[in-house]
């Protein structure tokens, strides 16, 4: 299965909507399910790449 199949695959399942998304209502499933999936997948890339010496921002110390 090439790559193109598998994305186009992704968006298919997606676009199922959930119980609370029929509920809402969508205009276009497939197109809410590509926007949703693209920033899936940037937050993925992102957090893949991320310095793993990075623990998160510094927190003040409780007193």
């Amino acid at each position: 299965m090439s790559e193109t199949d598998r994305d186009r695959e992704r968006v298919e399942t997606r676009a199922d909507l959930l119980p609370e998304e029929k509920a809402a209502g969508s205009e276009d499933p497939e197109a809410q399910a590509e926007a949703i999936l693209a920033d899936s997948d940037e937050r993925t890339a992102a957090h893949d790449s991320a310095d793993p010496a990075d623990d998160g921002p510094d927190l003040p110390t409780p007193a």
